[in-house]
């Protein structure tokens, strides 16, 4: 019998990661879970790993750890909205969101290598839009399609496709400040074709897609999943 898929997947602990790390576990995948606490939940085929993936060595010795990899998929991320002009801040927000994905992107590249492995990274709607409140945010989603774009080049020879999802308003922890705001809600509900919240289930099935076979021919993408927002 052959052995499962595995996919490492970073923010596993709540929100969009979890939801990505229990899809790909539905769908037959052994999970590595990674997230600065260990994920505090458990399933068969998921193992949870502590690992700040600001921390250099530390990434790199996971990578090391990896006999091969059938998907990565980047959702590690902070926001900390008005907080992000100051630049300490900014500059955190940068070296988790953006250059976190590199360093997690490239110590897993031996292990994507030896199973002509997918990454798919998360970006956001903000790739694309100016976040008044979330400067650094914004930059970093937007480092994410370009950076998926140049991996995606760069590591083709490797026969390891890199592409990314795009999400909209979706329904987490990071978002419960603009839920729990009647106004904000409202207009983004107005403006989202599908006259809705996205729920990090929605994600599962674009990113599943991204890291399979079905997309054997596709690289350097990126794929909104946004009910329609970033089309109005």
């Amino acid at each position: 019998m052959a052995e499962p898929p595995v996919a490492v997947v970073t923010g596993a602990a709540g929100g969009i990661g979890r939801g990505l790390a229990e899809g790909f576990l539905a769908a037959g995948y052994r999970v590595i879970g990674v997230d600065r606490a260990a994920a505090g939940w458990a399933a068969p085929g998921f193992r949870a790993v502590s690992l700040d993936i600001a921390d250099g060595d530390a990434v790199a010795a996971f990578g090391a750890g990896l006999d091969g990899l059938d998907a990565l998929v980047n959702a590690a991320g902070i926001i900390r909205r008005v907080e992000e002009f100051e630049l300490p801040v900014f500059e955190q927000v940068i070296d988790i969101n953006l250059t976190g994905t590199m360093r997690v992107c490239t110590a897993c590249r031996p292990a994507l290598a030896a199973r002509r492995g997918a990454i798919v990274n998360i970006a956001s709607m903000l790739s694309f839009f100016g976040g008044p409140l979330v400067p650094a945010y914004s930059a970093s989603k937007g480092g994410i399609v370009t950076l998926t774009k140049a991996l995606a080049v760069a590591w083709a020879k490797d026969d390891i496709r890199v592409n990314a999802i795009a999400p909209g308003w979706i329904a987490t922890a990071l978002t419960a400040a603009v839920r729990d705001d009647a106004a904000r809600s409202s207009a983004i509900l107005a403006r989202t074709p599908m006259g809705r919240w996205g729920e990090p289930a929605d994600l599962v099935g674009p990113a599943l897609f991204l890291a399979g076979a079905a997309a054997r021919f596709v690289t350097g993408a990126v794929l909104p999943v946004d009910g329609g927002y970033a089309s109005m």
